[in-house]
């Protein structure tokens, strides 16, 4: 296999809970991941000359080995001494720095790609004890689906799945430091915790309305975000006033999303956002489900190359 295309997924955090600071200087956590249908697009392209090339389709993202996809090319090229060199052209649609883990789903997809093109025989379980040393997200985007993280984001168990639904997505035009979100978060001081093993339950009991009902006080970042970049409360308002069930920012922000359990409903939100000036991107998506989402290798030979289900 000589060209791979793959799916680079984007994740949101129905939960996030910050336990207390490290004394390496990481925070321990304690947070629901969810994979969603909004992705980034890579092709992968064997090369006769040794070394990596890296394309993008944002001028601004670096081509070199500043960026997660070179890392996680180059962290098993080195491992397996392996001879050639590959091509990865990254189209980016995941909105970046927005608290959705693209550069990680970026990452992990490059890695599950060379493992494929190269038959490296790694298991997903080794992919993602390599992809800890690139970013504490990619394990998780490896595995995919609804887990519980701990640790610094990369301990995980796999949860039942989120029920059937739709999810608003919206990021605003601003930009939010997950340095700076940490930095000023008093972890022992926060006033609240996330009813995380209330969500556990309502997933395990496919119950979307008390999985929602729990999401108002969901994210413990938000106790920094809120206060210095209002827009994101504006957002999780607007979604609450055209019928979300539930909203909530996704990691360290700015992105905010909505459940709804009405098709409808989400496209009349959908519209009212993207005519709007509150967000600058809006996705209308569903979750991924690990369960019952087809994997493997798909013969459709898009373009010559073929399309992997990752």
């Amino acid at each position: 296999m000589d060209k791979m295309r793959l799916k680079a997924l984007a994740k949101i955090n129905l939960g996030l809970d910050v336990l207390r600071r490290r004394e390496d200087g990481y925070h321990e956590v304690r947070m629901i991941m969810q994979t969603v249908h909004i992705y980034d697009q890579i092709l992968m392209e064997k090369q006769d000359k040794a070394g990596i090339q890296v394309k993008t389709n944002l001028y601004y993202l670096p081509d070199n080995e500043n960026n997660l996809v070179y890392k996680a090319a180059k962290l098993l090229m080195d491992e397996f001494h392996l001879p050639k060199g590959v091509m990865i052209d990254l189209k980016k649609y995941i909105p970046v720095a927005a608290g959705m883990a693209g550069g990680s789903s970026d990452a992990a997809a490059v890695l599950f790609g060379m493992n494929r093109m190269y038959n490296l025989g790694l298991s997903q379980e080794e992919l993602m004890i390599r992809g800890v040393k690139i970013g504490a997200d990619v394990p998780y985007c490896v595995m995919r689906g609804t887990a519980l993280a701990e640790g610094i984001g990369e301990e995980l168990t796999p949860l039942a799945p989120m029920p059937s639904c739709y999810i608003l997505v919206a990021k605003p035009g601003i930009s939010v430091s997950t340095k700076f979100v940490y930095e000023n978060l008093r972890a022992a001081e926060l006033p609240w915790h996330p009813d995380i093993d209330g969500m556990k339950e309502a997933l395990e009991r496919q119950d979307l309305k008390a999985l929602t009902e729990r999401m108002d006080y969901g994210n413990v970042l938000e106790t920094v975000t809120v206060s210095e970049y209002p827009i994101i409360q504006m957002l999780k308002d607007t979604m609450k006033q055209y019928g979300a069930l539930g909203t909530l920012m996704s990691g360290s922000g700015p992105t905010v999303f909505g459940v709804f359990d009405n098709q409808q409903t989400a496209k009349r939100a959908y519209l009212v956002l993207k005519r709007g000036r509150q967000a600058k991107q809006v996705f209308l998506t569903t979750p991924y489900n690990t369960h019952s989402e087809r994997r493997g290798v798909a013969d459709l030979n898009i373009g010559g190359a073929n399309e992997v289900g990752y």
